[in-house]
């Protein structure tokens, strides 16, 4: 049974593989063409081809296609229609870009040229009353933010934090994971997502801030980022209260990180420490209006992205019982020789990276990248406007048995050598592609490892019933739904 069945390929009988095999590509290879093939910024050599329109209801367009599940909707428009089509949401009108084509486009000098970041993003910095973030920027100014907060992000900022980290994850197993309950998974992610990155990136763990927060980036990013939601939900009194209070932990956040900065050395600063250290040295860059927006990202970015992807780990080797013994005695072999070495510890646990690794790919969090175009041009033969708001989805190959075989099936051995299935150009994008990767995929990689570790060394948890099949959530990123919970039978350790 797959842990996926919605994102499965259409049925070959239905669309066939025509459509992503179009253009002169080999159809026994998994290889896409070169980028540099696809792209033509300059006057095209052949004539340009009509791009397909996607049919969609009237003024809401192709709204109920994203809503019940994007991964599988921008699969489709790509078995349908070839790598680009155009469709509209909500009377918006937007150029839909898409399989290992778009992923290999944006890590080249013609994507970095031809697209932009800010126009998806305008809303949000509009909100916060602030002038960019580190998301809707591009070029220098792009690299100035990252250069700020590549350090704080990095896996390197909890070196020597290991055993921290564990001693967090285990804080919250005892205060939200109780033995005998249903524990619903994604709420208790927040709360230890925001408890590590809280205490290990900025000194302080909001517990009391979890609710406001994820309230806030929920209204924000369904309304003013992906724009799934109409913007009268912003006039919500649930809304209001709730961004009212995430201003509050910013302003906290600011005082703390002011008082900081005298007493600290540049060496020992923390993600807060080298933001605010920028705002004192050079408040061109980090101006005060874009300090709450700045500094309460990282919870914004653990809420939406490593919560919902531990949540899918939990259900995905559950599912799985073969998986889940071979997890389990790598994680007793680890956590048995007491702390914990940070060099070898993703080298200790390929069962449960493969496992990772999988989930990702089949509950991918970064579905799709919104930009804008910057300049005419021709991508695969078809004829894209300056101006034009793009979809680039880059999750379609993680569905394509052109790169996987059997793409529905939860296989842990993919990533492994010799078969490496994910080092295939343009088949794997769980952190995005190109400029915009997620700064943070080191930190990430080592929190959700070693997070993922403590739980099934820790917990002996079990699903409702072996053929439970999760529910998902598509607003305003994909991932399970808040209501997916599992029984605590007890203790493993």
């Amino acid at each position: 049974m797959s842990p996926r069945a919605a994102a499965q390929p259409p049925p070959l009988g239905r669309v066939g593989l025509a459509a992503p095999l179009l253009q002169g590509r080999d159809p026994g290879s998994a290889r896409p063409p070169s980028p540099d093939l696809i792209v033509n910024t300059a006057t095209p050599s052949l004539a340009l081809r009509e791009t397909p329109k996607v049919p969609g209801l009237p003024l809401l367009g192709s709204v109920l296609g994203m809503a019940r599940d994007p991964a599988r909707f921008f699969l489709d428009c790509y078995r349908r229609y070839g790598p680009v089509c155009r469709l509209s949401m909500l009377g918006q009108d937007y150029v839909l870009i898409a399989g290992p084509e778009a992923a290999n486009f944006l890590g080249t000098r013609e994507g970095k040229e031809s697209l932009r970041s800010r126009e998806f993003w305008e809303g949000l910095i509009n909100e916060y009353g602030a002038t960019r973030t580190l998301t809707s920027e591009d070029g220098e100014a792009h690299k100035q933010l990252r250069d700020i907060m590549r350090r704080g992000y990095s896996k390197e900022s909890i070196k020597g934090r290991y055993n921290e980290l564990i001693e967090i994850t285990d804080r919250c197993f005892a205060r939200d994971w109780p033995a005998g309950k249903r524990v619903p998974v994604v709420e208790a992610m927040q709360y230890m997502v925001v408890d590590q990155l809280g205490t290990i990136l900025t000194g302080a763990a909001p517990l009391e801030y979890v609710r406001d927060i994820r309230i806030t980036i929920l209204h924000i990013l369904n309304v003013l980022v992906t724009r799934q939601r109409p913007k009268i939900l912003l006039k919500r009194p649930v809304y209001k209260k709730a961004k009212a209070r995430v201003f509050e932990l910013g302003q906290k956040m600011i005082a703390e990180a002011k008082a900081r900065y005298t007493r600290i050395k540049p060496e020992e600063r923390n993600l807060i420490d080298d933001i605010m250290a920028a705002h004192i040295e050079t408040p061109d860059v980090m101006p005060a209006s874009d300090l709450i927006v700045t500094l309460t990202g990282p919870y914004v970015a653990g809420l939406d992205t490593v919560a919902n992807t531990t949540a899918a780990i939990v259900y995905t080797v559950l599912k799985h019982p073969g998986v889940l013994a071979r997890v389990q005695a790598e994680v007793d072999a680890l956590f048995a020789e007491g702390a914990v070495d940070e060099d070898a510890l993703l080298k200790r646990l390929p069962s449960l990276q493969g496992a990772i690794m999988e989930t990702m790919r089949l509950y991918p969090i970064a579905v799709a990248q919104m930009r804008t175009a910057t300049r005419d041009f021709v991508f695969d033969g078809h004829q894209i406007r300056e101006g034009e708001m793009i979809y680039i989805g880059t999750s379609v190959p993680h569905f394509m048995e052109e790169f996987w075989p059997e793409p529905q099936k939860f296989d842990i051995d993919r990533y492994a050598k010799p078969r490496a299935e994910h080092l295939q150009p343009g088949a794997y994008s769980p952190y995005g592609r190109g400029p915009h990767t997620c700064l943070g995929k080191s930190l990430a990689e080592v929190q959700i490892a070693l997070s993922m570790a403590r739980v099934f060394y820790k917990l002996d948890l079990e699903l409702e019933s072996p053929d439970y099949q999760l529910k998902t959530k598509t607003a305003p990123t994909p991932g399970p739904a808040m209501d997916f919970k599992v029984r605590v039978k007890g203790f493993r350790h």
